[in-house]
């Protein structure tokens, strides 16, 4: 028995809430608890909500299940391969389980669902001006709000109808075994070819720092990224899009993804009632994989106003979006300090680096925080903002931390951004890593130390140590 209920929708957080546990007690009373409920979105063309449908139904005995408060959702649009996608989930749902569950594509692989074994990894694409740049992520820790507007590419969109480089050179090289693996091995390598740098070994093996392969073992995969170089020895940087879909290693729709993104319509709003805030992802889906925050929640990765890495009056400011990636890429950090490359490859593989953010790293409050440590030695600053009022305060990194996993966020407040002095410009800093891996492993130990030098003499001297 199908019992519809129409309601329009003045207000969606509102009316969905009321008009949901209106007509789920209704149900109950009527049928004696022996009802299920479903509910169908209409938008028009603003993606505004204009009715919400109401589906009570009868179940059967053996078919009965309880109740649950269903919370409003979002529309989120993004380009899946070639096609464009609107999904009303919620939007704290991992990446990975809409690619598999709601879109069935299934070469993307479930894995250790922590961002360790890489078999999620998938590429994720962003535009900047006229160009989407492409970089590797790990589905199992993107929450689905974070992809809203961009361009979501599987191993079941990267052919054009036969093999890619990536999949050659994987068979030439006898570099797969049973194949779990390999569809994260083959998008890692594709998001190789697709960056804008040129192809080398040491970037190529880089690459794929993240991904674990568990039978074949990695020599025939060393040699299989390093023919992948040869093939893209003549790619040309600054269209490494345009070069690959010409050469055919690309289906040609790749180039019809800036234009359609430009004109892809989002609609993720900063709602100003939160609980739950996402940044990369990469702490919050670890610790509480199963949250489904509804619209309870807001994601900053793409917040502008929390990106950017700045000298400002003697200090350094940096977003707290800005993510290990782009602290990594910023001539400003690399001038501050030189070997920037080394110490942050140690923190965790290309995929997550594209993904963590330095404000969910000090959010997270752990003891063996990489970027907290190194940060604690450069004597930096937190910037908290409250959300509602904008009013701002300044907290030291060394007392931002009250506990383990505790911290001088008060309620309504979000890191806004760190700063640390640059006023000493010779300034020596170093910062290692005790782990069982080199790479993507929790510190074991993990030490920053920062010197400053004045006429040959040490002027201040900070140290920090964690694990």
């Amino acid at each position: 028995m199908l019992l519809p209920v129409a309601a329009p929708v003045a207000n969606e957080k509102t009316n969905v809430r009321k008009t949901l546990f209106a007509t789920a007690t209704i149900s109950r009373k009527l049928f004696k608890n022996r009802t299920g409920c479903s509910l169908l979105f209409l938008y028009d063309q603003q993606s505004k909500p204009v009715i919400i449908v109401f589906y009570v139904y009868l179940l059967e005995d053996h078919l009965r299940i309880p109740f649950f408060h269903l919370r409003s959702r979002l529309m989120i649009r993004f380009i899946l391969n070639n096609e464009e996608v609107s999904a009303m989930e919620d939007p704290g749902m991992p990446l990975l389980d809409f690619i598999r569950g709601d879109a069935h594509l299934k070469g993307t692989k479930i894995g250790c669902r922590e961002g360790d074994c890489g078999a999620c990894t998938v590429l994720e694409g962003r535009l900047h001006g006229k160009l989407v740049k492409y970089q590797s992520i790990v589905s199992c820790l993107t929450p689905l709000g974070n992809v809203a507007g961009k361009h979501i590419v599987t191993i079941e969109g990267i052919s054009s109808g036969g093999l890619v480089p990536a999949q050659k050179v994987m068979i030439d090289h006898g570099a797969t075994q049973c194949g779990f693996c390999t569809p994260g091995f083959v998008l890692a390598f594709t998001a190789f070819a697709l960056s804008h740098q040129p192809a080398g070994p040491a970037r190529a093996i880089d690459a794929v720092s993240g991904n674990i392969c568990r039978c074949t073992g990695y020599a025939s995969i060393e040699r299989a990224a390093s023919d992948l170089c040869r093939i893209l020895k003549e790619k040309d940087p600054g269209d490494p899009v345009g070069w690959l879909a010409g050469q055919g290693f690309l289906p040609a729709w790749f180039l019809t993804i800036p234009g359609r993104l430009s004109a892809l319509q989002t609609n993720m709003p900063e709602n100003a009632d939160i609980k739950i805030i996402y940044g990369g992802g990469t702490d919050m889906l670890v610790r509480q994989p199963d949250c489904r925050p509804g619209t309870d929640a807001v994601f900053l990765l793409d917040n502008k106003e929390l990106k950017g890495i700045r000298e400002e009056n003697g200090y350094c400011l940096v977003g707290a979006s800005v993510t290990v990636t782009e602290m990594m890429g910023s001539q400003l950090m690399r001038s501050l300090v030189p070997r920037i490359d080394h110490f942050f490859r140690l923190i965790s593989s290309e995929s997550i680096r594209n993904m963590a953010t330095i404000g969910g790293n000090l959010a997270n409050a752990s003891p063996a925080a990489d970027l907290a440590v190194f940060f604690l030695a450069l004597d930096a600053n937190v910037h908290l903002r409250c959300w509602n009022t904008g009013e701002e305060r300044i907290v030291a990194l060394k007392k931002f931390f009250t506990a383990c996993k505790q911290t001088a966020i008060n309620p309504g407040e979000i890191i806004h951004h760190l700063s640390f002095p640059v006023a000493e410009r010779k300034q020596l800093v170093n910062f290692e890593k005790v782990s069982k891996r080199i790479t993507l492993d929790i510190a074991s130990v993990n030490s920053a130390i920062s010197i400053a030098l004045h006429n040959g003499h040490f002027r201040n001297v900070h140290v920090s140590v964690g694990g």
